[in-house]
């Protein structure tokens, strides 16, 4: 399940048979759902407004599930809000369980390209080595991410932010699937993930030159309509880097590489991207600067609805 964080305008209306509150969270619409869960738009007693996923109430029965649900709370308060959502609350032991983050005010990466079209190669580069030195702080806290894709990047004012650890394991940890059966997301997957293998750091970094591909182009490194031909061409296949800034082929191809050992670590390709310090909001394209402003405006005026005097919750 996607940790969708939209905008904080327009929302989808709750369901028949939606909760009203969660956790003490009034629920004021949905922003996101799958096969696995939903996410809500909720607000504290006190004005905080946050992101509230939940899992379907079946699959909150299955043990291996609800250990799952639970190493993902526990991944995102690793990452803490430096790389991520801050955990705010979460009761991952309820009859229903939930995890509360704060609120990003910012596009997922995927909608940004979407409705502002790719990036200069400058706000790639920018991008890119904020990324990497979020992958190395992950890898360095002895996670693994295993679903870096473009809709699990959020673009906010502060720079990238990662989210969903739905499917993110600790580094030697038992694994929750069967050997030789691929978890994730076929696009963005790397060449071991969808042998079945082990995903380690590695993995993050090949899944990172994927995003960064999308990002300048608008389109993954992999093409197929079937996930089956997907995984073939990961594994197999020669990646697309056209409309790829020149600059950048060379390190992204060597992320990309087939064999993890032949990628570069997290920090080397921070260093190599570079354009990691400065302010990021100052990178960004006009009409995406003022879509986040829209956004601030439109969290603000949420946070105030039926709240006299809002403080941090």
């Amino acid at each position: 399940m996607s940790a969708v964080q939209p905008d904080a305008g327009p929302t989808t209306p709750l369901l028949p048979g939606d909760p009203e509150r969660i956790g003490g969270y009034t629920l004021l619409g949905r922003l996101g759902g799958g096969g696995m869960g939903t996410v809500f738009l909720g607000r504290s007693a006190g004005g905080r407004v946050v992101a509230l996923k939940t899992v379907h109430a079946h699959l909150a029965r299955e043990p291996e599930f609800r250990l799952r649900f639970r190493l993902e709370a526990e991944a995102a308060r690793t990452i803490g809000a430096r790389h991520g959502a801050t955990v705010v609350a979460a009761d991952t032991q309820g009859a229903l369980p939930w995890l509360a983050t704060e609120y990003l005010l910012g596009p997922s990466l995927a909608e940004a390209v979407a409705g502002y079209g790719p990036l200069s190669g400058s706000v790639v580069r920018a991008l890119g080595s904020r990324l990497a030195v979020a992958l190395a702080d992950i890898h360095g806290s002895g996670l693994v991410h295993r679903d870096l894709k473009p809709s699990n990047v959020l673009v906010t004012a502060e720079g990238p932010r990662v989210i969903d650890f739905g499917i993110a394991r600790a580094l030697g940890a038992r694994r929750l699937t069967r050997t030789g059966q691929a978890v994730g997301t076929p696009a963005y997957m790397s060449p071991e993930q969808a042998g079945g293998r082990d995903h380690e750091p590695p993995g993050d970094v090949f899944a990172l030159a994927g995003v960064l591909v999308f990002a300048a182009t608008g389109h993954g490194p992999f093409a197929g309509v079937a996930a089956a031909d997907l995984l073939y061409e990961v594994r197999y296949g020669t990646p697309d880097l056209s409309g790829v800034p020149a600059g950048l082929v060379p390190v992204l191809l060597r992320c990309l590489a087939k064999d993890p050992g032949d990628r570069p670590a997290g920090g080397q390709l921070a260093a190599e991207l570079g354009y990691g310090e400065g302010n990021f909001a100052d990178l960004l394209p006009g009409p995406l600067l003022a879509d986040l402003g829209r956004r601030a405006v439109g969290l603000r005026s949420r946070a105030r609805a039926g709240s006299a005097a809002p403080s941090a919750g």
